[in-house]
Parts: C-alpha cells; sequence; structure tokens
C-alpha cells in the first residue's frame, strides 16, 4: 500500500475509534514515551557550557532515534503502520479536549476554566468566558496543525520515519522550546527544527480551514499571521478567525503577567461563547475530510499512473 493509502486507513480508523482508554491505563502512551526522552535529555545534557551546541546534538539524537524507530517499525507490516499513525495522530482526541471545554464552560466558569487549562499553558484562573472560548478554539486550531496535519503530511513523505521524527521533535519545542534561562540556548535547535517542519503544513492548514468555510481573505490571513510571535501558529489560528467571524489571540497572561499579543482578525466579534468552541470543532472535521479527499486524490493518480 501506498504512504497515502495507509495514511487514509489511519485516518478513519482514529476518526472512528479515537483514543481506547483502556490501553492508555495499563501501558504509557507514546507521546508519554517521547516526553520521558526529551526529559531525560533534558536532565542529563543541559548543563554547563555549550548549550546549544548540546541541544543542537540532542536535536539530532531525537531525528535519529525517529528515524531509526521508524524504519524498524514499518517492517512489521502495513497493519502496524496504519496503528501506530491512527495512535500518533489523535484527531478525535483533540476534538474531544475542546468539546470538554464547551461542555464546561457551559456548566459553568470554574469548570470551564478546569477544562480549558488542560490544553492551554496561559493562566486560566481569572478567565472570563469569551476569553476562555478564545483559548479553547486557538487551541483548535494550532494544534490541528501541528497534531494532526503537520504529523500527517511527514508520514507522506517519509513514512512512519519521518512521522516520529516529526512527533519527537515536537515534542521537544513543546517542552524544552522557551525563551527562558534554563532553555533558551538548549532548546533553540529543537525549536528552529520544529519551525522548518512546521512550514508548510501550517499553511496547508489554514487552506483546509478556509477553503470548506468559503473564505477567500489570503491577504488578510497571511498579514496576521506575520503578528503571530510564532512563524507558523498565526495561519491556522487566522483562518479560523475568519471561518467562524471572530477575533482570537489578543492580550493573556503567563505567569502572572499580562501581555499585550494583538488580535487575529481584529475586526472580528470578541464577545465569544461555547459556541464558538462547538463551531470551531466542526471546522476540525470539516478540515478533515478534505484532508482526506486530498489523500485520496493522491491514491487514484499513483493508482492511474501505474502500468
Amino acid at each position: 500500500m501506498s504512504a497515502a493509502a495507509l495514511l487514509i486507513c489511519a485516518l478513519l480508523l482514529d476518526a472512528l475509534l479515537g483514543e481506547p482508554r483502556w490501553l492508555w491505563d495499563r501501558a504509557p502512551h507514546p507521546a508519554v514515551l517521547m516526553g520521558r526522552l526529551v526529559a531525560a535529555l533534558d536532565r542529563r545534557v543541559n548543563a554547563g557550557t555549550h548549550r546549544r551546541a548540546k541541544g543542537a546534538l540532542c536535536a539530532f539524537l531525537l531525528c535519529l532515534t525517529g528515524v531509526v524507530s521508524g524504519w524498524l517499525l514499518q517492517h512489521l507490516g502495513p497493519f502496524a503502520e496504519i496503528l501506530i499513525a491512527a495512535i500518533l495522530l489523535a484527531h478525535r482526541s483533540l476534538t474531544e479536549h475542546v468539546a470538554q471545554v464547551a461542555r464546561g464552560l457551559r456548566r459553568s466558569l470554574p469548570e470551564g476554566r478546569r477544562a480549558v487549562a488542560l490544553i492551554v499553558s496561559r493562566d486560566t484562573a481569572a478567565m472570563d468566558q469569551s476569553q476562555i472560548s478564545r483559548s479553547a478554539v486557538e487551541s483548535a486550531a494550532e494544534n490541528l496543525s501541528d497534531g494532526v496535519i503537520a504529523p500527517a503530511i511527514w508520514f507522506l513523505v517519509a513514512g512512519l520515519p519521518g512521522l516520529i521524527t516529526y512527533k519527537l521533535i515536537n515534542t521537544a519545542d513543546s517542552m524544552i522550546g522557551y525563551r527562558t534561562p534554563r532553555h533558551e540556548a538548549f532548546g533553540w535547535a529543537a525549536a528552529r527544527l520544529d519551525d522548518v517542519l512546521n512550514l508548510i503544513p501550517a499553511r496547508l492548514t489554514a487552506l483546509l480551514i478556509a477553503v470548506p468555510a468559503g473564505v477567500a481573505d489570503a491577504r488578510g490571513i497571511r498579514a496576521d499571521a506575520a503578528k503571530h510571535r510564532s512563524p507558523n501558529a498565526g495561519w491556522p489560528e487566522a483562518a479560523m478567525s475568519r471561518a467562524l467571524g471572530i477575533a482570537l489571540a489578543g492580550p493573556r497572561a503567563y505567569d502572572g503577567e499580562m501581555r499585550d499579543y494583538p488580535f487575529v482578525n481584529p475586526t472580528g466579534r470578541k464577545l465569544l461563547t461555547s459556541v464558538d468552541i462547538e463551531a470551531s470543532i466542526a471546522m476540525l472535521w470539516r478540515a478533515w475530510a478534505l484532508f482526506v479527499a486530498f489523500c485520496t486524490v493522491i491514491v487514484a493518480v499513483q493508482f492511474l499512473g501505474d502500468p
């Protein structure tokens, strides 16, 4: 089977079954194992001098681990490849986590804050309804890009080695890719490599969100994406904001410090509710369906091109 055909099967399997809780209650999830590996490297290597060089070496070791483990695992056969890809893509899990925020918010503000705290890193204790909703929608858009579309693209490009390598680097970026005294030098290589690996997927995700919603404001999406502190995360956020007619991003607090980030789609509606979260989930599934259709076209072209 081609990589595109395997990917379609993986996406459908994940959509139908989601995360088997009974399994991950008994065994560590692969993402957890990746996090443990990054944490171990951080503890043992991130000390002394030459931290940027040490961080670059660790990023190389993560890439090597991804390539070798992926190469070994793909020899288990197509069913194993489909199963592993489905576990690592986890689109349904993303939609379920975002939906939990909407359900919590409908019950009360404290429950909405508790639910959104599980999916964002910003301060949530004083969030109002709009801030909770905005955070959930932003998380939905960003994680569609770096949690689903990007690993899927790298699976198309390089099979399981590409997928696992991407997930390892993305995990490293989420753990050590911060401009803090401890990680600014050590995590620099992982953060920059993650930026490169997400360059095309982020823009493709924006397209996948915009097309089903009939959004044709490419210039506005590009302009708002450029305001974002990340070179990639702004693209899906800008597309989602226009798809729903809302303003995203804006001021928020980290570690008790308010940061005056600009709004994405500033003319959009700023009073948000759980209804907007649910609308973003619908957009996630529309983007997912369009991506499956894209993969189906690849399979069809490959089939017609075979002698």
